[in-house]
C-alpha cells in the first residue's frame, strides 16, 4: 500500500470524463436576474477547488467512498444569461445527463436554476415530485420576469401539481404571508425551520420524501444553501439568525442521496465572495460528501 505521507484520496479523485459513471456533477453558474445580487456564478469553480480538502472515508459510520465515479460534466456557460434564456441550454444538458439510476448533482448558480432543472428531468413535468431545503418559498410573482425568487412559482405556472413539492426549513420573518397562502392553496407540505428543530431533521425529511414517492416517479431536490443559519454561512447572501444547522444540512443530504428515487439535486446561492475563512466552501464540500455517502447505500 502506497504512502500517505505526501497526499490521499480525495473527493476530487473521483471526478472523471467517464460518461458512464453513476453519479454526474454539472456547473451551472447563473448570476442573471437574482434578488440578491452577488457572484453565485463563481460557485461551481470554487466548489470544485474545494473537493481535494475532503477525503473519500467517513469514520463514523466506517464508509468509504473511493469505489465510486463521478462524471464531471464540466459547466455550462451562462454568462449573461438571464434565467428565461438559460432554460434551454440547462434543460437540454440535464436531459442529455440523467438517466435512471444516475444521481445528477448540478452546482448553482442562483436559485433559477432549479427550474430548468426540473424540467429537463421531466419535460412535460408529469412524473416529477420537488423537495426544497430553503429559507424562502420562492413563490414570487413572475410578473416582473423570472429570478432566483420565484422558480417554485414558476413551475407551478409551468403546471407541476402543488401537491407534488415539499418545502423544508422555511425561516419567520423573510417570506410574505401571500406566499404562504399561496403554498397553502396549492397544497405545497411546508415544513419550517422550527418544525426541523421540533421533530428532528430525520423525520421531517423522511415524512417529505415518502409522501412524494407515492405520488411521483422521480424527485429533484433543490438544496438552497441559505436554509443554514447565517452564523455557520456566510457564503449566501440569503441566508438569516436561526436557520438550519449545518450538520442538519449534512445530515439531509446522505438520506436524500440514499433514496433510489432522488434523480438530481442542486445546490444553489453559495456566494463565494460573501465566504468567510472558507466556511461556505468547506461545508458544500462536506455537502457533497455526505451526498455520496448516502448514494453508496443504494
Amino acid at each position: 500500500m502506497p504512502s500517505e505521507c505526501k497526499s490521499w484520496t480525495s473527493l476530487a479523485d473521483l471526478l472523471t470524463p467517464d460518461p458512464g459513471a453513476a453519479i454526474a456533477l454539472l456547473g451551472a453558474p447563473l448570476a442573471e436576474k437574482s434578488l440578491t445580487p452577488g457572484r453565485c456564478d463563481l460557485g461551481p469553480r470554487v466548489f470544485r477547488q474545494t473537493l481535494p480538502r475532503f477525503s473519500v472515508y467517513d469514520l463514523e459510520t466506517e464508509t468509504d467512498l473511493s469505489a465510486l465515479r463521478v462524471h464531471d460534466a464540466g459547466d455550462l456557460d451562462l454568462k449573461l444569461l438571464d434565467p428565461a434564456a438559460a432554460l434551454a441550454p440547462i434543460k437540454e444538458r440535464v436531459l442529455s445527463l440523467a438517466r435512471p439510476g444516475r444521481l445528477l448533482t448540478v452546482i448553482g448558480g442562483n436559485n433559477a436554476i432549479t427550474r430548468p432543472v426540473a424540467h429537463g428531468l421531466d419535460p412535460s413535468l408529469t412524473s416529477l415530485g420537488v423537495l426544497t431545503l430553503d429559507a424562502h418559498f420562492d413563490l414570487r410573482d413572475t410578473d416582473c420576469g423570472l429570478n432566483n425568487g420565484n422558480p417554485i412559482q414558476a413551475l407551478l405556472d409551468d403546471g407541476l401539481a402543488g401537491d407534488r413539492i415539499a418545502q423544508i426549513g422555511l425561516a419567520p420573518f423573510a417570506n410574505t404571508a401571500r406566499a404562504h397562502k399561496k403554498a397553502k392553496d396549492a397544497g405545497v407540505h411546508v415544513m419550517s425551520a422550527r418544525d426541523v428543530r421540533t421533530h428532528g431533521l430525520a423525520a421531517v425529511v423522511g415524512d417529505a420524501l415518502d409522501l412524494l414517492s407515492k405520488r411521483c416517479g422521480l424527485i429533484l431536490v433543490d438544496f438552497d444553501i441559505d436554509v443554514i443559519d447565517r452564523a455557520h454561512l456566510p457564503g449566501a447572501p440569503g441566508a438569516r439568525p436561526g436557520g438550519l444547522s449545518p450538520q442538519d444540512f449534512f445530515d439531509a443530504a446522505r438520506l436524500i442521496g440514499a433514496h433510489a428515487k432522488v434523480a438530481a439535486v442542486d445546490l444553489t446561492e453559495f456566494d463565494p465572495s460573501l465566504d468567510v475563512a472558507e466556511i461556505s466552501a468547506l461545508t458544500a464540500g462536506r455537502w457533497f460528501a455526505e451526498l455520496l455517502a448516502g448514494f453508496a447505500r443504494r
